[in-house]
């Protein structure tokens, strides 16, 4: 596999770009106002330039991109955090889950809709009271009450609540199944009578309708249950995994801009009478990003190619979103480090980067969980006799 953009993508994948910095990122300052305006503005010129939901199947009116091309569109969607709000994306893993799992009624009323962008979605896992890291441990009930699932619980985090037309709530409805098989998933209408914004979290002072919302006895009809009933678990890690090459790549977009920030910075400040781009220590800030970037980038294009080829790439996955996500972090550090104070302002975009950067240390599993996991199996591999050969993986 070559790690280079395939010429057969390369055409949308410039288009993406040219979109991304040619319009969104200039009309960052308007979208950090809120203004809904220009969010649809950016919607109707993406839909009518054909670059409307890429990595959504054809068959539910998106682009169609096979998942490997689009892991490379999805490089560049990510040099801004609203690139997927622009470009109709942000509904991906929502409307994949939905498109495996869901029933006629709820396909006509939900995922229709969703990959039009005319309702936006939300998904409930994590709680207050419990560590997100082992979902084992989840409260919130759903027993069947006649015809209707009752629910109770409270959860936090879900991303997009208090605009969403619905959420996707994991619920534990088995009493006596094993952990793993104890949980659904059931979808919510946001109006639903009970179902009640406690708050919205600002993360790191940043606000991103990140909300946390109480469930009082919410009553759905039993046919709102999506999947399975007891499979949870296994939605949730089909959901999981290709959402989270999809942030590594996002990140790599965010990587690059800073990256970019930070050489063009080098060249344009002097200090003691020359450009910082002939300090010996300012170089080394580029050494330490471009390895960085790029030993990132071919984890995660081999953990996508892995995955496009049938793997659960449990390893691969879990090893990308520890890498990607310190990767960013320091990366942006560095930009800013050759910024100084401007770097800690809104005069660039580093200030947000940043931020955001840190919560992916956090957020779709810690890294601790992570890390804990792909030493695990790498030494089950040992333990059964056998070896992890990296050159025929």
């Amino acid at each position: 596999m070559s790690f280079a953009v395939p010429d057969s993508v390369r055409p949308v994948r410039d288009a993406v770009h040219a979109f991304m910095t040619e319009r969104v990122e200039p009309a960052e300052p308007a979208l950090h106002a809120g203004d809904g305006a220009v969010l649809r503005e950016l919607q109707e010129e993406a839909k009518k330039e054909g670059l409307w939901a890429l990595g959504h199947p054809r068959e539910l009116g998106g682009g169609g991109l096979p998942f490997l091309d689009y892991v490379y569109v999805n490089e560049v969607q990510g040099r801004s955090e609203y690139g997927q709000l622009a470009l109709g994306t942000f509904t991906l893993q929502d409307s994949l889950m939905l498109h495996e799992h869901a029933s006629p009624g709820q396909r006509e009323r939900y995922l229709e809709p969703l990959v039009r962008g005319d309702i936006w979605p939300s998904f409930a896992m994590t709680e207050p009271e419990i560590a997100g890291s082992d979902p084992t441990q989840i409260r919130t009930t759903a027993t069947l009450d006649g015809d209707a699932w009752l629910i109770n619980g409270r959860k936090w985090f879900t991303t997009g609540a208090s605009r969403a037309a619905y959420t996707t709530v994991m619920c534990r409805t088995e009493e006596d199944a094993p952990p793993h098989l104890a949980f659904s998933m059931i979808l919510v209408p946001t109006g639903t009578p009970g179902y009640t914004i406690v708050r919205e979290t600002p993360v790191l002072g940043l606000s991103g309708a990140h909300c946390e919302v109480r469930y009082e006895n919410v009553r759905v009809p039993a046919a709102n249950l999506l999947g399975p009933r007891g499979h949870g678990f296994v939605i949730a890690q089909k959901r999981l995994g290709p959402g989270r090459i999809f942030h590594c790549m996002r990140w790599l977009g965010q990587a690059q801009r800073a990256f970019d920030l930070m050489c063009r910075r080098l060249h344009e400040r002097t200090a003691f009478g020359t450009p910082l781009a002939q300090k010996q220590l300012m170089r080394a800030h580029v050494f330490d990003s471009y390895t960085e970037i790029q030993s990132a980038r071919l984890l995660t294009l081999h953990a996508a190619q892995a995955v496009d080829a049938g793997s659960d790439a449990r390893v691969e996955i879990g090893a990308v979103k520890v890498v990607g996500a310190r990767m960013l972090h320091n990366v942006i550090d560095r930009a800013i480090q050759v910024y100084g104070a401007a770097g800690l302002t809104p005069d660039t975009p580093l200030d947000r980067m940043y931020r955001h950067a840190r919560a992916g240390r956090v957020y779709d599993g810690p890294d601790e969980v992570h890390v804990d996991s792909v030493g695990r199996r790498v030494l089950g591999a040992y333990k059964a006799g056998g070896t992890w050969e990296f050159g025929l993986r």
